[in-house]
């Protein structure tokens, strides 16, 4: 997710994208309820959480710039 606030990413695991989007864009998470809204910009999905986890540990570990860098488009 990108806050259309100030352009910081969030990086999380679900598997209900929406419910998920909705809950940040409604304060209902305490991180991002100060960065309101939030759009989704990338999403994958993942034969299971264990590999969820470790892909965005992953994306976690990247700056800026190179998260920019990976998102399709």
């Amino acid at each position: 997710l990108q806050s259309q606030n100030d352009g910081d990413y969030y990086k999380g695991v679900t598997q209900d994208i929406e419910k998920r989007l909705f809950e940040h864009n409604t304060g209902q998470s305490r991180f991002t309820s100060t960065k309101t809204p939030w759009q989704l910009v990338y999403q994958k999905e993942m034969p299971n959480k264990r590999v969820a986890m470790i892909e965005k540990k992953r994306l976690k570990k990247l700056n800026r710039k190179s998260f920019e860098k990976s998102l399709p488009g």
